[in-house]
């Protein structure tokens, strides 16, 4: 059975080091959109990557590579997102957030 809809994309782009009342930010926004039921989020370490300071984040750099960069996707329908949007903007102290308007296929199996 295929669902279709057109959603959000969030893609936030913040440091690893990066803090939330004592705990990693990427697992605080992953915890805020559970509790809010958003459909999914997913955090990726990256290896390599600079912001607007221009510094060099990179895992071939051992005194940088506690401090790598994170890209954190959320997907979900606007009436979920956008007040998600407001909260994140509370959490995010430096990053970069975009927002994509997209259309999803969600694929489950045939209730048969």
């Amino acid at each position: 059975m295929k669902i279709e809809c057109d959603a959000r994309l969030v893609t936030i782009y913040v440091n690893s080091t990066d803090q939330w009342h004592g705990r990693p930010l990427y697992s605080a926004i992953v915890e805020l959109c559970r509790e809010r039921g958003i459909a999914g989020a997913t955090v990726i370490r990256c290896t390599e990557g600079y912001g607007a300071g221009g510094q060099l984040h990179s895992t071939r750099l051992l005194e940088l590579s506690e401090n790598l960069p994170i890209r954190i996707e959320i997907v979900d329908i606007a009436e979920r997102i956008d007040p998600l949007l407001a909260s994140l903007g509370e959490m995010i102290g430096e990053g970069l957030v975009t927002v994509s308007h997209i259309h999803i296929m969600k694929y489950l199996h045939d209730p048969k």
